[in-house]
């Protein structure tokens, strides 16, 4: 039996009014769920505004959406990388936020015309490969305040935050505006090994787009050519979450040594 793809595994198939009486259970187990049918911005901020209350940012526009395009050598500032045709690296959404939006939706509005696929990864499959493989950069990336994202107004913080209940959250950017202790900075190669077993693909079409939980699923984006369009919403779910995502009890090893560097 051929495996489902992504889309397909997590896609919400009730009617589009009614996609959102699913929407809370799939989020709460899952972190993810994927939507079609929505092929205009008014039904995209309609269905937003039925999972969540939105955050106005910077770079949303009046409506509380963000149109995501190619704006041009603008792109190339720091912190602005999501709005060029390049390599989008795997990141957790307003990273530098002292509390990053809880949701995300993004809806494809208009496909590249070569590349520009999303590429999603699920942060309990990151940290059951780093237990399973690397279990002391599992352990320094859940070292308090060893993460610094943004710039002069940004936040400390750390990859994985560990939580009551055995659960767990994540938080990363991997752009310029991303810097690490010298007790973890040695442990990102292992990080990034993680990220490229356990990421997945998907290639949107007009309509189709994926909400997921921020504090658990990282996003990237492959490069992309033409006029690639779409349209994020950022905002707290209307429905309860439990924090972060559970995961394993971690093993038993040694404090993390520091590996050279400098701190951030």
């Amino acid at each position: 039996m051929p495996t489902l793809s992504l889309f397909d595994a997590h896609r919400m198939t009730r009617p589009l009014p009614e996609q959102t009486r699913g929407i809370a259970s799939r989020l709460q187990s899952q972190g993810l769920a994927t939507i079609e049918g929505l092929t205009t911005r008014t039904a995209v901020l309609a269905f937003a505004q039925r999972v969540m209350r939105l955050a106005a940012h910077r770079d949303s526009d009046s409506d509380e959406l963000t149109t995501i395009r190619d704006i041009g050598h603008r792109s190339l500032q720091p912190g602005l990388g999501g709005l060029g045709n390049g390599e989008l690296l795997t990141h957790t959404e307003r990273s530098s936020e002292p509390s990053p939006p809880r949701l995300m939706l993004l809806v494809c509005h208009r496909p590249a015309t070569t590349g520009g696929d999303v590429i999603l990864t699920d942060g309990q499959a990151i940290h059951g490969y780093l237990a399973k493989h690397f279990p002391a950069a599992l352990e320094a990336f859940a070292l308090p305040n060893t993460a610094f994202y943004g710039d002069g107004g940004g936040h400390p913080s750390q990859v994985f935050t560990r939580h009551p209940g055995q659960r767990a959250s994540i938080r990363l950017r991997q752009d310029s505006l991303a810097a690490f202790s010298p007790l973890v900075r040695g442990y990102l190669p292992q990080l990034r090994q993680a990220i490229d077993a356990v990421q997945v693909r998907l290639t949107l079409e007009a309509g189709q787009g994926y909400l997921i939980d921020n504090s658990r699923w990282l996003h990237a984006r492959a490069a992309f050519t033409g006029n690639r369009v779409c349209l994020r919403a950022l905002g707290t779910p209307r429905f309860p979450m439990p924090t972060g995502f559970p995961h394993a009890a971690p093993n038993q090893v040694d404090a993390p040594a520091a590996v050279g560097g400098d701190a951030p």
